[in-house]
C-alpha cells in the first residue's frame, strides 16, 4: 500500500514546532536567503556578459533545497539537475567556488570546465548537475548502491550514507525514472527521489503532459512510500525529509517525495517567460517561502527583525566576495585543455 503523509499547508498549522531548535530555523532562513541572493546576482552577471551558455535559476524553489539538504549529514550524497547552483550551496559548496565555475574560471569547483549545468564537488559529496533530464537518477542509484556495498560487503563501521536525487516534473515521464524506482526498491537502496514539481517542464504545463499528474502516487506501482508536500514551506519539507532520511538510513529503502513548488523566473535566463499567466505567477509569488518564513519568525518572536537583517547583510557580503573572487581568478590555460579528462595521481 502507498504511504501518503498529508501535512498542513501553512507554517502556523504544523505540529510540534517547538521541538525545532530556534537556531536551526535561523540556519534554514539563512540558507534560503543565500540561494535567492546568489541567483539574483547570477542574473545580473549573465546580462553583463560574465556568464555564457544556458543558466537556469532556482528562485522560488529554495525551500525544497534547504528543507531536504540541510537535513542530511556530511557523508550523504546529492545528485542535482541543470538547475543546480542552490543545491550545491545548500550542500556546503562555497559560494565563491560556484560563482567562479559560472564564470568559467580555473578556481571553480569544476575547474571552469563545467559551467552552470555541471557543478560538482567530490569533497562535499555533491555528484553534479546534469544537462539532460533524468541523467542524475542512475548516478544516484550507483551512489546508494556503493553505500550498501560498503556497509554489507566491506563491513564499514560508518553509518549508512543516504543519497538524495533531485529532478523535475518533466523527468517523471522519462524511462530512467521508472527503471531506477524499480531497482531502488528491488535492492532496498538508501535513496530519496525528490520531484521538484514546479508545474512547468520548460514551456509545457505539467497537467497537459502526463496522464496521471500526481507523481508521488506513481510510487505505488513499485511499493515504496510516496509523499506529497508543500514545496513552498521549508518546515514541512524538513519534517518529511527527516522521516525519509531516517527510513533510508535504517536500511528500509527508498522514498519518493513530490514537492509542489514554483520557479519565479523563466525556464532559463534566455526564456522571456511569456507562456505562464500573470495571475498564476502572482498567486505563487504570494507564497514566497522566504517571506513566509520571515513572517513566521517575527510573528512568533523567535528572532527580532534586526537579527534577520543581519543575516541579509552577511549574505550580501558573502555574495560580493564570491563575485570579487570570480573576477580576480585566472582563466584556464590552453595547455590544460585536455587536463581532467582522466583522474590524476
Amino acid at each position: 500500500m502507498i504511504k501518503k503523509i498529508v501535512l498542513p499547508s501553512t507554517l502556523s498549522e504544523l505540529p510540534d514546532l517547538d521541538n525545532i531548535n530556534h537556531q536551526t530555523i535561523l540556519s534554514l532562513y539563512s540558507d534560503m536567503v543565500l540561494g535567492r541572493n546568489f541567483e539574483d546576482m547570477c542574473a545580473q552577471m549573465y546580462y553583463r556578459g560574465k556568464m555564457f551558455g544556458f543558466v537556469h535559476l532556482y528562485n522560488g524553489q529554495e525551500a525544497v533545497s534547504t528543507g531536504i539538504i540541510k537535513a542530511l549529514e556530511p557523508q550523504d550524497y546529492v545528485c542535482s539537475t541543470y538547475r543546480d547552483h542552490v543545491h550545491a550551496l545548500s550542500k556546503g559548496v562555497p559560494a565563491r567556488l560556484v560563482m567562479a565555475e559560472l564564470f568559467g574560471k580555473e578556481t571553480g569547483c569544476s575547474r571552469g570546465r563545467g559551467g552552470s549545468m555541471h557543478i560538482f564537488s567530490a569533497q562535499h559529496n555533491f555528484l553534479g548537475g546534469f544537462a539532460f533530464i533524468g541523467e542524475g537518477i542512475p548516478v544516484a542509484i550507483g551512489a546508494a548502491f556503493q553505500s550498501v556495498y560498503n556497509k554489507q560487503v566491506l563491513r564499514s563501521k560508518n553509518k549508512l550514507s543516504v543519497t538524495v536525487c533531485f529532478f523535475g516534473d518533466g523527468t517523471s515521464n522519462n524511462g530512467q525514472f521508472f527503471e531506477c524506482l524499480n531497482m531502488a526498491v528491488l535492492w532496498k537502496l538508501p535513496v530519496i527521489f525528490v520531484v521538484e514539481n514546479n508545474q512547468w517542464a520548460i514551456g509545457m504545463a505539467h497537467h497537459r503532459s502526463t496522464s496521471y499528474p500526481e507523481i508521488h502516487q506513481k510510487a505505488q506501482a513499485f511499493g515504496l512510500p510516496g509523499i506529497e508536500v508543500d514545496g513552498m514551506d521549508v518546515l514541512a519539507i524538513r519534517k518529511v525529509a527527516l522521516q525519509a532520511i531516517n527510513h533510508a538510513r535504517l536500511g528500509e529503502g527508498p522514498t519518493l517525495i513530490e514537492a509542489l513548488t514554483y520557479r519565479f523566473r523563466g525556464h532559463s535566463l534566455a526564456d522571456p517567460d511569456e507562456l505562464r499567466s500573470n495571475q498564476e505567477k502572482e498567486a505563487w509569488l504570494a507564497r514566497d517561502p522566504i517571506k513566509n518564513l520571515r513572517k513566521y519568525i517575527i510573528n512568533n518572536k523567535i528572532f527580532p527583525q534586526d537579527k534577520l537583517d543581519i543575516v541579509h547583510e552577511n549574505i550580501k557580503q558573502q555574495i560580493d566576495d564570491s563575485i570579487d573572487f570570480a573576477l580576480s581568478s585566472p582563466e584556464p590555460e590552453i595547455k590544460d585543455l585536455k587536463r581532467y579528462l582522466f583522474a590524476e595521481d
